[in-house]
């Protein structure tokens, strides 16, 4: 690991995106329904939708939003949703992967483009910037009133199958292979520990640092892909000064 705090960044937006709650049930929504057309609407048997569904309740999404998503993904709606990865660079030369779930792939690319563009970054050829970024499961434990020591910890994890532990005063902070996910999850919370988040997500190898006079163009532009709703995730591979 390259001792990026991704639950930094979490914390560091977290009252933003709570503002936006009815977006983020919406865009659970359609991960409910693209994991359930991939493996089918039981938990038991679908680790995806498993994550997913523990995504929307951490999320605190409603059960019957939940129902009505695997619902429509058990069945023969209209909707057919595609993921679609766009690649690119924010301001100061920051390598910037957006994941999308849209039914309107020329809607999503002019808006994605548009973002970009409009900050001071491009658009890039697929596979300019992905090869920076790592796939790994990701967990999150929160220490508040956890009275259990790094040590202890990270013997855990291992037994568990996690590959690395980063802690910090907020929170420990766990990474795994990207199969292994629901593994390590299952058998922490076997152990009794209560998990802030659980998701596969997309770690940089390396960060660059922000030029002081590119921060609130990065973080503008972040702010508009995240807002858009065929968005569902974006990883930057960036060092902010003020983050140091």
């Amino acid at each position: 690991m390259s001792g990026h705090s991704k639950w930094h960044n979490i914390q560091g937006r977290k009252n933003a995106q709570d503002a936006k709650r009815g977006k983020i049930f919406q865009k659970i929504s359609r991960e409910l329904y693209m994991a359930v057309k991939a493996g089918g609407p039981d938990p038991d048997s679908n680790a995806g939708l498993r994550l997913v569904m523990d995504k929307a309740k951490a999320a605190n999404m409603p059960k019957d939003n939940i129902k009505r998503a695997v619902d429509k993904g058990s069945g023969s709606g209209a909707e057919n949703y595609e993921e679609v990865t766009y690649e690119g660079y924010g301001p100061g030369g920051i390598a910037v992967l957006v994941h999308a779930l849209t039914d309107n792939k020329n809607r999503t690319a002019a808006a994605v483009r548009s973002a970009f563009t409009h900050h001071g970054g491009a658009l890039a050829a697929t596979g300019a910037v992905s090869y920076m970024f790592d796939r790994k499961g990701y967990i999150v434990i929160n220490r508040e009133d956890l009275d259990t020591d790094e040590d202890t910890m990270l013997m855990d994890v291992l037994d568990a199958g996690g590959d690395d532990l980063q802690s910090s005063d907020e929170a420990f902070e766990i990474y795994t292979d990207a199969k292994q996910l629901a593994e390590v999850r299952d058998a922490l919370t076997e152990k009794g520990y209560k998990l802030e988040t659980a998701e596969l997500t997309m770690i940089p190898e390396n960060l660059t640092d922000v030029p002081a006079d590119k921060v609130e163009k990065l973080r503008h532009m972040i702010d508009e892909l995240e807002d858009n709703d065929d968005v569902s995730e974006v990883y930057e591979a960036a060092n902010y000064p003020d983050e140091d």
